[in-house]
């Protein structure tokens, strides 16, 4: 079987590492899986087994999804954002998949929805279209007006067969986050949660006993980076690994490396061996990404998440409020970030210690797989 994945990261790298997953799982399974990204190259995920395309990169203006940036900066405009629909309906059709998958869209990306759009126009006149299938992750960004749920329902029942839920449904349900209609709900399929295998111990214990502080391959967690800093002061007998992402990672990297004086801290680019040093930290600090949360279920390290709320984002937040009744997690609001309030969480989690680490709920990338087949057989 023939699968693509479309997906278009525009702020950290979230999104592309969930499709990542979702296409190395394809790959086991013994399926040809060809992934095509429109958001910024991030060379540090894993993409072994799958064709992967880049679309000409865009990035958000912080968190402004409605103004869209080249990979120079430069505001994206009508041509370049037709050269991206052109290659990604060209995609489509060369490739002719037997399921198309789309990440987010139509629940979000709305300013990407005319390539989108053209993508799913495509697939219907081949001569045998796809299955389409849409993948969401457990909590999404509440839609502002009810119009935008409206348009969302009418996409899905014009294009879909289906839409994978990464959730739990008895943990958190669609509806936490999303008005779920007499419409939408027949076409949810609930997944589980989409994670890697839980990692290996990291062979060289790299990170033992150290704070590892993360968020995401974007740009936006210089406050939680200088916070960390500032704590790590109040800490002289533990070592913290600050681990900074996004295209200018080495420049902010410069800028934190004069903030830090005599404290104990390491500073370094994102690692990809990063899941397997967690279970060997003392604790871990981070945003509260879906997959960044999956990790410490996984790993069992106690940790604070300190949820990514700028502009109108909440769905971290709520994220973060499902999470702080397990022990040894701690949720610190960003409008209570410092290095007095960071220390003290991070004191309070390691006082805790890890969690017992359950294996079940982890494999929704193997449960879409089985879903996109049998609904395969059945077109």
């Amino acid at each position: 079987m023939k699968v693509m994945i479309v997906v278009t990261h525009l702020l950290g790298t979230g999104h592309l590492s969930r499709a990542l997953t979702l296409g190395r799982a394809f790959v086991r399974a013994g399926h040809e899986t060809f992934v095509v990204s429109g958001g910024m190259p991030a060379p540090q995920l894993d993409s072994a087994g799958m064709t992967l395309l880049g679309l000409p990169p865009l990035r958000s203006d912080g968190t402004d999804f409605t103004r869209l940036l080249t990979q120079s900066g430069d505001v994206a405009d009508a041509a370049y954002l037709a050269s991206r629909e052109i290659a990604l309906v060209e995609a489509v059709r060369s490739f002719a998949p037997d399921v198309l998958i789309t990440e987010l869209f139509p629940f979000g990306r709305r300013s990407l929805a005319a390539e989108f759009n053209a993508a799913l126009e495509a697939a219907w006149n081949m001569p045998r279209r796809p299955v389409i299938l849409g993948s969401i992750r457990d909590i999404l960004a509440p839609p502002s007006k009810p119009s935008k749920a409206e348009r969302t329902d009418e996409i899905v029942c014009r294009y879909y067969d289906g839409i994978l839920v990464h959730s739990d449904q008895n943990v958190v349900p669609l509806e936490v986050s999303w008005p779920v209609t007499n419409r939408l709900r027949p076409q949810l399929f609930y997944t589980g949660f989409v994670a890697p295998e839980a990692p290996a111990l990291h062979p060289d214990e790299v990170g033992k006993d150290e704070i590892l502080v993360s968020a995401g391959g974007g740009s936006v967690g210089q406050p939680i980076f200088r916070a960390a800093i500032e704590a790590a002061r109040k800490m002289p007998n533990r070592r913290w690994r600050l681990l900074v992402g996004g295209q200018d990672a080495r420049a902010r990297i410069d800028q934190l490396a004069q903030l830090v004086g005599e404290a104990q801290v390491i500073l370094e680019p994102v690692r990809p061996d990063f899941r397997q040093m967690l279970p060997h930290a003392a604790a871990s600090v981070s945003m509260c990404g879906y997959n960044t949360a999956l990790d410490i279920l996984q790993s069992g390290t106690p940790a604070v998440f300190i949820p990514f709320d700028d502009g109108k984002e909440v769905e971290q937040g709520l994220r973060g409020q499902s999470l702080s009744d397990l022990s040894a997690i701690d949720v610190l609001p960003s409008k209570s970030l410092n290095g007095d309030s960071l220390a003290q969480a991070v004191a309070s989690v390691m006082s805790d210690g890890s969690r017992q680490v359950s294996m079940q709920g982890f494999d929704g990338a193997a449960r879409s797989v089985e879903i996109a087949v049998n609904l395969r057989a059945q077109v």
